[in-house]
């Protein structure tokens, strides 16, 4: 009997134990997810760092870890996809110290995500001025064309849902966002688009309907909780169990890819992070040619 107990005893120990590393990971720890794609436009490849949802977390004074290890991806450019603050905390100053220091790494492009949106509604801050006084384009509603490593690219920026098919035909998409959208598409440059919001993408046909080549998203968090087998347990506009929360989702013609990533941080929930170690996403474009 002692013997049961004390077996007992241990089993009990390193489940706690490994709960405990689990949210300490999901909370401190990085990570860095990696993909490949093909694009026939490239002659050169091209890499991509995706950073969001950062919510002014924190890794290492100054966020010297994360910098650290964004350089060590050696990126051409930098996209930072909203939530990088919190929308009832007045600071500024972590996404404001991160794009300085990014901004020495690679060209740093940013979006607005829904706290930078209610930031600038609870505080009078003008967010695009202070992220490109420390060293981003900020893109919203606009976007740039640019050449990286002699490709030419389109960036853009959105915060918005980006309805298409059914909700074109009902009137009930945004007239704001639907034009913009078209006239962004209007090229044969690789056009990347920031947009935070990820929902209609993968549930709503934009990602078949919108002719843009690459979308990143954030605002999931992964499914905040991530369990085993399962995946997320979940997501803003998804709901519980939302199965489509991180990772890369193709159009059904495999034209147009939306990039998902689990972010950095959380805002302050119910929910913290479990099982889910924030994420540095890197996105290699490679030509077709393999060069």
């Amino acid at each position: 009997m002692k013997r049961i107990i004390r077996i007992g005893i241990t089993v009990l120990f390193l489940m706690i134990a490994a709960l405990s590393l689990s949210y300490a990971l999901s909370r401190y720890g990085l990570t860095v997810t990696r993909f490949e794609l093909f694009n026939p436009k490239l002659s050169e490849p091209i890499r991509i760092v995706q950073l969001t949802d950062l919510h002014n977390s924190e890794f290492g004074k100054g966020n010297e870890r994360l910098i650290r290890k964004v350089a060590e991806q050696e990126p051409d450019l930098i996209l930072l996809t909203g939530d990088m603050l919190n929308q009832y905390e007045e600071r500024t100053d972590v996404p404001v110290e991160l794009i300085r220091e990014l901004a020495q790494i690679a060209p740093v492009y940013a979006s607005y995500g829904n706290h930078e949106e209610q930031h600038e509604k609870n505080y009078g801050t003008d967010l695009r001025a202070v992220f490109t006084e420390a060293g981003a384009t900020v893109l919203e509603y606009d976007w740039v064309d640019v050449e990286i490593r002699d490709q030419a690219l389109r960036i853009g920026g959105i915060y918005g849902y980006c309805m298409a098919g059914y909700y074109l035909k009902t009137n009930e998409a945004d007239e704001m966002e639907t034009a913009y959208l078209d006239s962004f598409c209007d090229t044969d440059r690789t056009k990347l688009l920031l947009c935070h919001m990820p929902v209609a993408w993968i549930k709503y046909g934009s990602l078949d309907y919108w002719n843009t080549d690459y979308i990143f998203a954030g605002h999931a968090h992964g499914g905040q909780v991530r369990i085993p087998f399962v995946g997320g347990l979940y997501a803003p506009d998804q709901g519980r169990f939302p199965g489509r929360c991180e990772g890369l989702f193709f159009s059904r013609d495999e034209e147009h890819t939306l990039v998902l990533s689990r972010g950095l941080g959380t805002s302050k929930s119910k929910l913290p992070r479990f099982n889910n170690i924030p994420e540095i996403l890197v996105l290699d474009l490679l030509p077709e040619n393999g060069a």
